[in-house]
């Protein structure tokens, strides 16, 4: 089964890994969205978001999935640092997605909630 995915704004819009058909740009979607609008999306539409917005990782604590999140919490990194630390992980926390309903990316480590 290929999963679907859900980039918020606030990550590249121009990473290799992601350009193909299973990941979605919000900005491609809506320019401007509130949260909510974004959460209901890719719940209807069966999508995993990947975001830097804590708020996110924050609401499916206490929701069950769909959609599940994929939290960047790097603080802020070079685009050749952030291309060369999800390359590197990516294959893992795709594995642990389809498992878990939360997955916190940290500059050294990857937690994973259900």
């Amino acid at each position: 089964m290929s999963h679907k995915y859900l980039i918020d704004v606030n990550l590249p819009y121009y990473f290799s890994l992601w350009n193909n058909p299973n990941y979605v740009h919000q900005i491609d979607i809506a320019r401007i969205a509130k949260d909510s609008d974004i959460w209901s999306y890719a719940k209807d539409s069966d999508k995993t978001i990947i975001t830097k917005d804590s708020d996110f990782a924050s609401r499916i604590l206490i929701s069950p999935p769909p959609p599940r999140v994929i939290h960047f919490r790097t603080g802020n990194m070079s685009m050749k640092e952030f291309h060369s630390l999800v390359s590197k992980i990516w294959h893992e926390v795709v594995d642990l997605s389809n498992t878990y309903k939360l997955v916190v990316i940290f500059n050294d480590k990857i937690e994973a909630f259900n």
